[in-house]
């Protein structure tokens, strides 16, 4: 298995994505929007990929196995100035025109929400983000149906971001060994030594000290759960870079539940899910338990309405309180 991953700077099409099996002639220049920078690149000659063709219902995710040449990328884009739709919109339109097969073109509920989300490949932090209350997936196969794309988009107040899983099957790859590499169209020079800004390492950083406190996007639970499970958790790390370089300062983790249950119930499963995060810190960088605190808040303290799905998956989340040392 052969692996690389770059980090370049601005892009302007997803041309490099979709050159399709009949080489060049046919390739499909995917338009990005403007200020996209290129965070991670995937290629695997000999790999598989599951691609989502229908939501998520009743318990499973119909997917599609494609085994062939993987080719995995990520986009970053500054600022929020675009909606996912406004994103991938244009994405699907290109698509559609060259002749493309839509299979799935869904938007977060519609998509089955927590379920799809974590049923499905999704790149790992920084390179990637998934808002669970706002994405967008679309998966489509081309016309001769030797390769297939899976797109992601989401993305917070901060920045979007765009992830794109290409397969070329294995029947195909004899058809692309005499066709040129595929090359991204750049709207200016890329500079590989530039990498693109992360969410977690300054925006997390940035929200806790404009307004003393942030919500943590990337520490997820499902109802009832409490567990960080034992992968790295970008925001968390960020903040304890953050405490190691200033030793006046301390954070205090609050956990928040929906409302399914008793009081007393959501209090002590917020409170283990705040500790969750505070013993990140004190396990995996060595900070004492004074400056990683844990509380609960039960459903105290809701961000949208308990009444939906969509509004009690918001409401169970981790923040960050930002303090001075005592």
């Amino acid at each position: 298995m052969t692996i690389t991953t770059r980090r370049l700077a601005s892009a302007a099409l997803l041309a490099c994505c979709l050159v399709s099996p009949a080489g060049p002639a046919a390739a499909v220049e995917l338009p990005l929007p403007a200020g996209a920078q290129l965070t991670m690149e995937q290629s695997d000659p000999a790999a598989t990929y599951r691609l989502p063709t229908a939501r998520w219902e009743d318990g499973t995710l119909p997917v599609e196995r494609l085994d062939g040449r993987v080719t995995r990328r990520a986009w970053r884009v500054g600022g929020r100035a675009l909606t996912t739709l406004q994103v991938l919109a244009p994405i699907r339109d290109a698509l559609e025109e060259a002749g493309w097969q839509v299979l799935l073109d869904c938007e977060t509920e519609g998509c089955g929400g927590f379920d799809f989300r974590f049923s499905t490949e999704v790149l790992p932090a920084p390179e990637m983000y998934v808002d669970l209350t706002d994405y967008r997936f679309l998966s489509a196969r081309a016309p001769d149906g030797d390769a297939a794309i899976g797109l992601f988009v989401s993305g917070d107040t901060s920045a979007t971001w765009l992830q794109a899983i290409r397969v070329v099957v294995d029947d195909a790859e004899t058809d692309t060994e005499s066709a040129p590499a595929p090359v991204l169209s750049a709207s200016g020079p890329p500079t590989a030594t530039a990498p693109a800004p992360t969410r977690t390492s300054g925006d997390v950083i940035a929200r806790l000290e404009a307004r003393g406190h942030a919500v943590l996007g990337d520490v997820d639970f499902a109802s009832g759960a409490s567990g960080l499970g034992d992968g790295a958790v970008a925001s968390l790390d960020a903040i304890a870079g953050y405490l190691e370089a200033n030793p006046d300062r301390r954070v205090l983790f609050v956990g928040h539940t929906d409302a399914t249950g008793s009081l007393a119930a959501n209090e002590a499963l917020s409170r283990r899910r705040a500790e969750a995060a505070a013993g990140y810190l004190r396990d995996r960088h060595g900070l004492p338990a004074a400056r990683a605190a844990a509380e609960g808040a039960g459903y105290l303290a809701p961000v949208d309405s308990n009444l939906t799905e969509a509004g009690r998956r918001r409401n169970r989340r981790v923040e960050a309180v930002l303090l001075p040392s005592e």
